[in-house]
């Protein structure tokens, strides 16, 4: 009798064992579709990318254009005082501008960089001659110029058209592209002064 008790208490075991292996498959089931039922409601919340939601994660290029019947939202800057590049004579400029940007979480993005922007701007208009800011070329120039600096902290480069320096130069035909959109659509000269 004493290798009959032996042999009684092996057979639960087994059968327990078998029942522990049930429950874990069931419970790592169970684990495996709450996650993903919750991925799907994540997915489903989120908004797509192509409506700018995602902040500076996303290149805000496809993202940036103004949704029809809303407007605009203004970022206005400091005005800037600066010495010209001009070899002949001493002169400055006065320039305040303000940046037009697609909504308000770009602006105030924008606002937490604005010291690195500012410090952009300031390098482009320090490079400036009188003759280049007088012109409306110049001042078109400027506007795309600012614009890239203000784009830049956000990581995104804007390609800039090289200066026309020689008008003899033989003109080349340009494939009109489709124009891009960025989180900052355009630039306003609010105050404009050289001296």
């Amino acid at each position: 009798m004493a290798t009959a008790a032996p042999e009684a208490t092996a057979a639960p075991a087994a059968g327990g064992g078998k029942k522990k292996l049930i429950l874990i498959i069931v419970i790592a089931l169970v684990v495996v579709l709450v996650g993903a039922g919750a991925a799907v409601m994540l997915l489903k919340k989120k908004p797509p990318a192509e409506e700018g939601e995602e902040g500076e994660e996303t290149t805000h290029v496809e993202a940036a254009a103004h949704k029809p019947g809303t407007p605009p939202v203004f970022l206005p800057i400091d005005p800037f005082t600066v010495n010209l590049s001009d070899r002949e004579t001493d002169r400055y400029a006065q320039v305040q501008v303000t940046l037009e940007v697609v909504d308000q979480k770009t602006a105030d993005t924008l606002k937490t960089y604005m010291p690195s922007i500012r410090s952009g701007i300031l390098m482009v208009l320090s490079h400036k001659t009188a003759v280049e800011m007088l012109s409306r070329e110049g001042k078109e120039r400027l506007q795309k110029e600012i614009q890239a600096e203000s784009l830049r902290p956000l990581g995104i480069e804007m390609e800039l058209e090289a200066p026309a320096e020689d008008e003899e130069a033989p003109k080349k035909k340009k494939k009109k592209k489709k124009p891009e959109s960025y989180p900052v659509s355009n630039v306003l000269f609010v105050q404009f002064v050289v001296q």
